[in-house]
């Protein structure tokens, strides 16, 4: 794990929270923006290999405040599903269920 999420989840250095923060708000902003784009109504879902390192700042309120904080097109995204996806093999897991089905 990376030296400035480490020391983020330990509390050992605040300019590494205030990153991992930084970083949590633009992450909801730009999933709200992108939810928006595309009227993601069936939800949610933050992959990559991130999310489940940084998942106690992304429950802390950060990210759902900013992905949510959109003016008069905030409704919608209080009614839309927000999942961050933890198990670590998704994609290989994904890829594997393709190569599995029959043509």
């Amino acid at each position: 794990m990376p030296v400035l999420i480490k020391a983020a989840l330990a509390g050992k250095s605040v300019l590494c929270m205030r990153a991992v923060t930084l970083f949590c708000f633009i992450l909801g902003a730009e999933a709200g923006n992108l939810a928006l784009k595309t009227l993601a109504t069936g939800g949610v879902y933050i992959g990559g290999g991130i999310a489940p390192r940084i998942q106690p700042f992304l429950e802390a309120g950060t990210f759902l405040d900013a992905f949510r904080r959109k003016g008069r097109m905030a409704d919608p995204l209080f009614r839309m599903p927000v999942h961050a996806i933890l198990e670590p093999r998704a994609a290989l897991i994904g890829a594997a269920d393709c190569g599995m089905e029959e043509k």
